[in-house]
This record gives C-alpha cells, sequence and structure tokens, in this order.
C-alpha cells in the first residue's frame, strides 16, 4: 500500500486524505498544527513547519510521492522534496502562483488573457499604474494574501493613494485594472503524468467579502464560453507540465470572452460541488491523477448549488440536515471565528 504525503493539514488535505482512502493509500500530513482537520482523517502526522529539513526528509522517508493542499509551499521545501520523490504538482506550478506578477505574465505567455496590470514597488510606482488606469484599480500583495486579505480597492476620484503603499507593508505590489464582467466563474481541470486532461462543467461563483459563497453549475454562459474556459485551463496545464487537479478563475465579459484572474495550483474551494454533483470528485480526481491512476469522468449527474458556512454560519447546520438531496461536509474545525471556513454543503436540483 502507497503512502502519499500531503503538505498542509487544512480542509482540502483533510478530503484529499478522505479520497487516498477510498482508492487503497495511506497518507501522511505535514503541518506545525497538532490534530489539523487534515490529520483527523489521515494516518499518520507529521507535526513541522512547512519549511524544516528534518521534518521535510522524514515525509520523503514516509511517503511514496507528495503532493500539497495550498499554494504557498515554499518552493524551496517542494524542491528539495522533489530530489527524493515525484511532487505533484511540480514545484515550477508554486513558482509561477505564489507571485501574481509574475502569475499574469505566464498566464499571458499562454496566449490568454488577463486585467491590465503594472508592477508597484514604490509609492511614486502605484501613482504612476494609477494614472495610467484613470484613478481606478485593485492594489495586491504580489504575495500571499487570499480571501480578500492584502488588498485595497482604488475608485476614480474617492480614494487618496496616499501612504497606501507603505500601508500595505512597502512590499512588492500590483495594480490590476478594474474589468467590466459579467459573472465569475472557474474551471477545475486535471492532467495525468501522460498529458491526458479532463475538465469539469464550469461553476458560476459569488464572493462575499473577498469570500467564496457560493459556486452554481451549471453556469449562466454559452457553450462557447465554457469551452474557451476549458481551452485556457488546458493551455495552463500544457505550459506547466502539470500533474494533478488546478483551479482556474476567470472573468466573463459581456460578449461572453473569458479574462483569466488567477490560477491555484490545488484542489479549489469552487470545485467542492464535484463530491455531490459528479461520480468522481476534484479530491479523487487529484489523487488519480498524482498516483498515475486514469483520470475519472469529469462530467456531473445533477445540477447544483454549493454554497460555505462561514463563521457562525455553522448553526445552520441542524436545519441542513433535514432538507432531502443536500450535502453537508465539515472541516473539523473546533472554533468558529468571523470569516473562518467551517464546512460547506451542496443542495443538488
Amino acid at each position: 500500500m502507497k503512502t502519499i504525503g500531503i503538505i498542509g493539514g487544512g480542509q482540502l488535505g483533510r478530503m484529499l486524505a478522505m479520497a487516498a482512502a477510498r482508492l487503497n493509500f495511506r497518507t501522511v500530513i505535514l503541518e506545525p498544527q497538532p490534530d489539523c482537520p487534515a490529520a483527523q482523517a489521515a494516518n499518520a502526522q507529521i507535526v513541522s513547519a512547512y519549511d524544516d529539513s528534518r521534518g521535510l526528509d522524514e515525509l520523503a522517508r514516509t511517503a511514496d510521492l507528495i503532493t500539497y493542499e495550498f499554494e504557498n509551499v515554499p518552493v524551496a521545501a517542494a524542491e528539495r522534496l522533489a530530489a527524493s520523490r515525484p511532487v505533484f504538482p511540480p514545484p515550477k506550478a508554486l513558482e509561477v502562483a505564489q507571485d501574481r506578477l509574475v502569475e499574469k505574465r505566464f498566464i499571458n505567455g499562454c496566449g490568454i488573457a488577463t486585467a491590465g496590470f503594472h508592477a508597484v514597488d514604490s509609492q511614486a510606482d502605484l501613482e504612476a499604474a494609477l494614472a495610467d488606469f484613470d484613478g481606478s484599480g485593485v492594489l495586491k500583495t504580489r504575495r500571499l494574501g487570499y480571501d480578500g486579505k492584502g488588498q485595497r480597492v482604488f475608485r476614480s476620484g474617492k480614494d487618496d493613494p496616499s501612504g497606501a503603499f507603505a500601508a500595505l507593508g512597502g512590499v512588492p505590489l500590483i495594480l490590476e485594472s478594474f474589468v467590466a464582467f459579467e459573472r465569475e466563474i472557474s474551471i477545475i481541470a486535471a492532467r495525468s503524468p501522460d498529458g491526458a486532461t479532463a475538465c469539469f462543467d464550469p461553476a458560476e461563483n459569488v464572493h462575499r467579502n473577498g469570500i467564496l459563497h457560493t459556486s452554481t453549475v451549471p453556469a449562466s454562459v454559452p457553450a462557447s464560453t465554457a469551452e474557451a474556459a476549458r481551452k485556457a485551463a488546458a493551455a495552463i496545464l500544457e505550459a506547466l507540465g502539470y500533474v494533478g487537479v488546478i483551479g482556474v478563475e476567470f472573468f466573463v465579459l459581456a460578449d461572453g470572452s473569458v479574462v483569466a484572474n488567477e490560477i491555484a495550483p490545488r484542489v479549489h474551494n469552487s470545485g467542492h460541488w464535484t463530491e455531490a454533483a459528479c461520480v468522481v470528485s476534484q479530491f479523487e480526481q487529484h489523487i488519480r491523477a498524482i498516483a498515475g491512476l486514469p483520470l475519472g469522468d469529469a462530467s456531473r449527474h445533477s445540477d447544483c448549488v454549493m454554497q460555505n458556512l462561514i463563521g457562525d454560519e455553522i448553526a445552520e447546520l441542524p436545519a441542513l440536515l433535514g432538507e432531502p438531496n443536500v450535502l453537508v461536509h465539515l472541516y473539523g474545525k473546533a472554533e468558529a471565528r468571523a470569516g473562518r471556513k467551517m464546512g460547506h454543503f451542496t443542495r443538488l436540483s
């Protein structure tokens, strides 16, 4: 029985461990927090920082192959592991996804449109970039930041940029232009070691306070838009020599064309619906891909809406459990906090 190492102990690692067990793989989690959500569903946990050489070497000794559940795994750690064990997705995917400027340039290099952008390394850079975008845009840290963190929005004539560079830490930033989009969609796609690919249907996503609220399938887009998103995702997978599942987020414009927003080299929140509406979920698909097994059929058998349970929304659990055609998945987190993802549910229709 082979063992899969998973770096990261959150809910995505937990769901990967559950999918691995169904396919007769053991799992070991590398995570500094003891009794993390992923470890509750895995065979073992190495309590270690993500960049600790002893913990990484123990993971390499224990696991036959290694993956990760979040994109901020230190690239040096992934490369150290890759010297002795297969690491999927490849470390190159981490390099691209960890820096928003590198990511935008990479996506453009694949022939895929993005929002306009400027590197911002000083207050003067910010003011020049804003002038180029008519005083509007979204300022983001190039590294780290998720669920709306590490960002500031500027609207022409309404927001004063004075001191904004320092306020975001004086770190390398990127200013992205606004995109006049009609809706947001995402594609969950997979690629196996032999180059085979499979894409789930696009989900239409709604965010609240920078956090994903719902993913609805089917998305309200024409077939041509869905196909354009699939082709863009496939091009990204090919350019990265990718193995595993990836999430690619898009803006859909009024004419039905798509503009790529960002990539996530891992299983993705907007793909949680697949565990209820598909025979093979995104989590099983990822395990199949990294283990060299045939990819599963990515078609859906039901329409659905997936909704995150954030913070105190976990109190809705008894009512949800009383509904028909609702799959509930909780993440094993003991404390509900504002903005914290406690679980999700998928309502089939």
